[in-house]
């Protein structure tokens, strides 16, 4: 399978870029093709700018600025999110990106008259989301869970009708211990040796 992981951490030493090696490691191991878009390592700017957002709604204008990024989210047959939660959700830096490189037309159809939007990405059949949370299951689920909710029922809306989603998170992680942390790694390592 063709892996997209997508990881959003402005820090290589944290705890994320460890997850996000565990996961690279797994999917390799298992068989899988897999690339990395390094959101801060390349410098993404998240920022839809004015532009941008002029050209959103033009097809083909609007392909012009994340091209690049466009080409790999069309190669892929899964996309792994890996990320921390903040503020109960998407970094910016992630939120950013999915602002500006989910555009209409080539990821999903504007709607016409009384239609809804349809998905287009439908070379996406699973889609697994990584992240850690400050916050514990319960008070995540509480406030709505917005980072999770995002990425396995927005962003699967538009990919395959069947896409299958995955979700690994530590929850608690400023009271984690070494312990926890390297049984999420395994947790992280064993599920996605298994991904088909």
């Amino acid at each position: 399978m063709r892996c997209l992981i997508v990881f959003s951490h402005p820090v290589e030493t944290s705890y994320c870029a460890a997850l996000c090696a565990r996961a690279t490691d797994a999917l390799r191991a298992a068989g899988h093709e897999v690339r990395l878009l390094d959101l801060y390592a390349e410098g993404f700017d998240p920022v839809l700018g004015r532009q941008e957002r002029i050209d959103y709604h033009t097809p083909v204008v609007n392909e012009r600025p994340i091209r690049t990024h466009l080409e790999a989210i069309k190669w892929a047959e899964a996309l792994v999110f890996i990320y921390p939660t903040w503020w109960y959700g998407l970094p910016a830096m992630l939120k950013g990106w999915l602002d500006r490189v989910w555009i209409p037309y080539v990821t999903f159809t504007l709607p016409e008259h009384d239609e809804p939007i349809r998905g287009l990405m439908h070379n996406v059949v699973r889609i697994v989301g990584i992240s850690t949370s400050g916050a514990s299951r319960l008070w995540l689920a509480f406030v709505g869970n917005p980072g999770r909710r995002t990425i396995t029922r927005g962003v699967r809306a538009l990919c395959h009708p069947r896409c299958k989603t995955l979700w690994l998170a530590h929850y608690n992680i400023d009271r984690s211990t070494a312990h926890s942390r390297e049984a999420f790694l395994e947790r992280v390592g064993r599920e996605l040796g298994k991904l088909r």
